[in-house]
């Protein structure tokens, strides 16, 4: 899988969307101190460059050097390109040291992690109690009902013998996976909690997302093109029909958050 993200890394960079300010004041308003957060598979640190404006200083990590490279560069975070397996030794030099941070982020990426073992390492990076996990995911964009109409079955019946099983975790909205937090203060639940993001989109735009999809380079390496001619020409078709270029695309966001306990 990351092999996949490497060879997309400009289109995802370009194509996915970023989140919104108010999830990342929700998720700031849970953590007491504001020194150090790990955002963890950064990818091109869209989370990560929201989380620079509130903490002092941010780690973002992923396998992919080709991803980080597309990451917009701060003074006050570090990218790290970390092996897939790291032993705390290696953690400790690589990220933090056992209790030092104070927020771990993962967007759009929980779903890949071997979750034993990275839950392993956020219990002990985070300050006890009160050290803060953070997993977001979004779910299928929402345009209107024109072109939602066609994206739905595309997504649910051409696109989906190509996608990995851990797909079926975010249309779960991040409800079904395994997350042994407790619940912050303020809170009766580690969640899902629900965002939304919006995302000002041409129709070129919309394409270049779908193309930052795992499950459409999938397809391409076996042949397929999912976009296919008449596929697009639908998309066309049911773009125009309010007159409008530009549309406001939502992405529905769905938020998992807990504190790291004793």
């Amino acid at each position: 899988m990351a092999y996949l993200f490497l060879k997309q890394a400009k289109q995802y960079a370009e194509g996915r969307p970023s989140y919104p300010p108010e999830l990342f004041d929700f998720i700031a308003s849970k953590t007491p101190i504001h020194d150090l957060a790990w955002d963890a598979g950064t990818g091109n640190g869209q989370a990560a460059r929201s989380l620079a404006l509130i903490y002092k200083k941010v780690i973002a990590t992923d396998t992919s050097q080709k991803q980080l490279e597309f990451a917009p560069k701060f003074p006050n975070v570090r990218y790290q390109e970390t092996p897939p397996t790291m032993t705390f030794s290696e953690l400790s030099q690589i990220v933090a040291p056992e209790s030092t941070v104070d927020l771990v982020t993962i967007a759009q990426a929980i779903h890949w992690f071997d979750l034993p073992t990275f839950y392993q390492q956020v219990k002990w990076v985070l300050k006890k109690p009160n050290g803060v996990v953070a997993a977001w995911c979004y779910t299928a964009p929402e345009v209107n009902d024109h072109v939602d109409e066609v994206f739905l079955p595309f997504y649910d019946v051409d696109a989906d013998p190509y996608w990995d099983p851990q797909r079926k975790v975010v249309d779960g909205k991040y409800r079904t996976i395994d997350f042994p937090f407790e619940a912050v203060d303020g809170l009766d639940s580690t969640g899902p909690f629900e965002f939304v993001n919006e995302r000002v989109m041409e129709l070129e735009d919309y394409f270049t997302y779908i193309r930052s999809w795992s499950a459409y380079e999938k397809a391409k390496e076996k042949g397929v093109e999912l976009l296919s001619e008449d596929l697009i020409e639908n998309f066309k078709v049911a773009w125009s029909k309010d007159g409008c270029d530009k549309k406001v695309v939502k992405f529905p966001i769905h938020l998992r958050i807990g504190r790291v306990g004793n």
